[in-house]
């Protein structure tokens, strides 16, 4: 996924209200006006449904649903617009908790007027959002590092800072992965959590599915030829039945751990339809994907909680599961427990995730992660499907590799490396886990041949794989294994997105990969 995009908005410092059981919201158009008699009915095309979820989950009348509604829709307008003009010096921006006022950091206090002109409030910051962001691709890199004390880091923009989670008397490892990392002092902040994120596997979205006739996950929405759901819940191969139990279709690609993405090729047998189960007895529309701003209202569907409705608070999270770390999530106070996994988030009527994983209860309340629908789209080239009919194309994936952007690492301890290439990457795994390389990412390479060089340390052994984007998957296309010496790897191959694999298939330790291409 796309680790280099510019966190377009930040951190929620206030909540409005607590979330509760509720019903999926879903905006059926513009300008259509409330009856008289009817104050819980559809207002400036909204849900006679969100009227009462939203009134009672953030605690507003049917008006002010409908106002927020609309406030949330015209900021992330505002939103689009000052991150291309701002380039550089745009520090991210938030919703108030009320939804009406939006704010927006400038690292140049020379944008304060063009802040204002778009209607919102300027904040002078040290950082753009560009520089926070490189800190925390520095964390992201030292992940494997991170102790279980570590629940996870993510861009705060409010803050300015990157955000690193403790648990209770943990404060100090916290501090030392920060440092172990790399990233400069005051450039990110340590906060405690009680927090214990969990993947929520046996989940549904919209209609719950199985798994090899065993494990539950959920859909989380119809594309063309399919769905999209949570990469734990599958790998490619595996073959799925629906609720029902009747043959649906095959796991064709899957991220995860890195990711939590998945795809789901369908058999004829079954029509995608761009609609979302409402746990009311009925169905709500998706109308497209565009992303909310931090601090928009949300609704996350189920199938052991229902569905539940809170705030976004965070874009660009990582989280450290016990089985594996992920990047680029998004954070919410929305509850959510095992079974919820892979489901669908709504913010109106636009698609904007699929359920990772999350932490508490919908009893005690929580925090849940969702993995962004575009980057799904965008990664694996598939188009929404909406309740029009309609089909909405997957957004445009980065045009080069993000070497380019991305500090170098520091070399693994020990010494230099012997390998060298036009990239070079460093990181650190145990034995069994598989890391992602660029940055967990993928890069585009010309036709012509591809050399890689991976150094891993005395005594173990590492497994190097390139591997190319054929539409619907990933497939291996060279692999060289560490054996005593440095694995080299040489092919020539056509144009287009690749990605490399490391594996540590005995031993644990620091590595280094240099690769070049063309």
């Amino acid at each position: 996924m796309d680790r280099r995009r510019m966190t377009a908005i930040g951190v929620l410092v206030a909540t409005a209200g607590a979330a509760a059981a509720v019903t999926l919201p879903a905006l059926a158009g513009e300008g259509t006006a409330p009856p008289a008699d009817r104050p819980g009915g559809a207002a400036a095309g909204v849900a006679p449904e969100v009227l009462d979820a939203m009134r009672r989950d953030l605690s507003l009348s049917p008006e002010q649903v409908v106002d927020r509604l609309r406030s949330e829709r015209q900021a992330a307008g505002a939103v689009a617009r000052l991150r291309t003009e701002l380039g550089a010096d745009y520090g991210g921006s938030w919703l108030s908790a009320d939804g009406r006022q939006l704010t927006v950091a400038v690292a140049d206090p020379a944008d304060a007027d063009r802040v204002r002109a778009a209607g919102a409030v300027p904040k002078q910051v040290a950082r753009g959002v560009g520089e926070l962001d490189a800190v925390k691709r520095r964390l992201d890199r030292a992940g494997a590092q991170a102790s279980p004390d570590v629940a996870g880091w993510y861009v705060d923009v409010a803050d300015n800072s990157v955000v690193v989670l403790a648990r209770p008397g943990a404060e100090a490892a916290g501090r030392r992965f920060a440092v172990a990392g790399g990233a400069p002092a005051g450039a990110v902040t340590v906060r405690t959590a009680t927090e214990q994120p969990r993947l929520l596997f046996d989940v549904r979205g919209g209609d719950a599915y199985f798994i090899n006739n065993a494990g539950r996950c959920s859909v989380g929405f119809s594309v063309v030829g399919g769905f999209v759901t949570a990469g734990h819940c599958g790998r490619p191969g595996d073959r799925t039945t629906g609720s029902n139990r009747v043959a649906q279709g095959t796991f064709r690609a899957s991220s995860f751990p890195g990711d939590d993405w998945a795809f789901v090729e369908v058999n004829g047998d079954w029509t995608p339809q761009g609609v979302v189960n409402d746990f009311n007895g009925g169905t709500v529309p998706v109308a497209g994907s565009q992303e909310a701003p931090i601090g928009a209202s949300i609704c996350r569907s189920g199938s052991t909680t229902g569905t539940r409705c809170g705030v976004i608070q965070a874009r660009n999270a990582t989280v450290n599961y016990p089985e594996g770390t992920v990047t680029g999530l998004t954070r919410t106070n929305v509850c959510a427990e095992p079974g919820d996994s892979g489901g669908a988030w709504l913010s109106g009527d636009q698609a904007q995730g699929v359920t990772s994983g999350g932490s508490g209860d919908c009893t005690r309340g929580g925090v849940t992660f969702f993995q962004p629908v575009n980057e799904i789209l965008a990664a694996n080239r598939l188009t929404l499907v909406t309740a029009d009919g309609g089909e909405v194309p997957p957004p445009s994936a980065p045009a080069e590799p993000p070497a380019a952007t991305t500090p170098p690492p520091t070399p693994p301890a020990g010494g230099e490396s012997d390998c060298t290439g036009q990239v070079t990457r460093a990181g650190s795994l145990a034995a069994g886990r598989t890391q992602t390389q660029p940055d967990g990412r993928w890069f585009r390479a010309p036709a012509g041949p591809q050399r890689a060089c991976l150094d891993a340390p005395d005594g173990a052994t590492f497994a190097l794989t390139l591997q190319r984007w054929t539409g619907t998957g990933w497939r291996t296309v060279a692999r060289a294994d560490t054996d005593g010496a440095a694995a080299q790897l040489a092919t020539e191959g056509p144009a287009g997105a690749y990605r490399y694999r490391v594996t540590a298939l005995r031993g644990s330790g620091d590595y280094t990969l240099a690769f070049s291409a063309g």
